[in-house]
């Protein structure tokens, strides 16, 4: 069922990455600048991500060896400096996920670029090191995104929704490329476990094992087929202790069969580049943007009865 499939290393079954979006209270300031400070209760939930979770987390992956990616806003990561050592310490890999969660497709590209660079500066003084990898807020990638990743020198994306395995983008612009690293709205953890006044989002919060059933069932299908398994969580969601239990219990139960290839986005997406650059992988190129203007100012308007 994948027209192009990608030899994994050493014979894997699928890659996989659980990718945590560490937004924290970022998502209240910019909900609500005006009184974002004063909303104590929702602060205290999203700040249980990064002061209660990722601890958890990130000691998970060092009792089982495992290196994975988190997605970091920018202001978040000075907010809460303890969070990012102890990813690092683990050597796990931070990745730029916008200053403090602004929306790009809202921005002009002189915005954007500039709360790009204020993020890379922050990542470069905090971490030693440029990262490689960039998550759109609310996978909100606009059309000035891949040109301006391209000129920073980001190795990769993981905003888009385009394929079951890692593709090509390519900017119309200048015929540069990233390697895209594609997800769905039917793996990230909102739609399960999230529900706040404060951000506008009330959904029925489905049990530990009821959310995590969605997950399991995108994975098995991904292994079954050689895909790409990239769960789009958070820390604040997926990190509380019932729902956490049942993937740390998952992945364990993962890496004992030693059919799946567990590895942070930087490292899966430099395999796949490697290989199409040696000609062992033909990738689905995607020219971005896809449209140059607005379609509805090209539709035919309707005839008056």
């Amino acid at each position: 069922m994948i027209s192009n499939p990608i030899p994994w290393p050493n014979g894997a079954k699928c890659a996989a990455c659980l990718t945590f979006d560490m937004d924290a209270d970022s998502l209240i300031h910019v909900d609500h600048p005006n009184d974002g400070h004063r909303r104590v209760s929702a602060i205290s939930m999203l700040r249980y991500g990064p002061t209660v979770a990722i601890p958890r987390i990130v000691e998970t992956y060092r009792r089982l060896g495992l290196r994975q990616t988190f997605f970091i806003p920018a202001w978040c990561m000075e907010q809460y400096p303890e969070a990012v050592e102890a990813i690092l310490s683990g050597g796990n890999e931070i990745a730029h996920h916008s200053y403090i969660h602004e929306n790009p497709v809202a921005q002009t590209r002189a915005d954007e670029a500039h709360w790009l660079d204020a993020g890379l500066e922050v990542h470069l003084r905090m971490t030693g090191r440029r990262p490689r990898g960039w998550r759109a807020p609310l996978y909100n990638f606009s059309a000035d995104s891949l040109d301006l990743l391209l000129e920073r020198g980001f190795h990769y994306d993981a905003s888009l929704m385009g394929d079951d395995i890692p593709y090509v983008i390519e900017s119309r612009a200048n015929g540069g490329r990233l390697i895209e690293m594609p997800s769905h709205w039917g793996m990230d953890d909102w739609p399960q476990y999230v529900q706040s006044m404060d951000l506008n989002y009330m959904m029925p919060i489905r049990a530990p094992r009821h959310g995590f059933e969605i997950f399991r069932q995108e994975f098995e299908i991904a292994k079954l087929y050689g895909a790409l398994w990239v769960p789009v969580i958070h820390p604040f969601a997926t990190g509380r202790l019932a729902r956490w239990h049942v993937f740390a219990e998952f992945l364990e139960a993962q890496l004992k069969t030693g059919e799946v290839w567990f590895a942070p986005l930087e490292e899966i997406a430099a395999y796949v580049k490697g290989l199409i650059d040696k000609g062992l992988h033909t990738p689905r190129i995607e020219k971005l943007p896809q449209y140059a203007e607005p379609i509805g100012r090209v539709l035919p308007r309707a005839s008056p009865r």
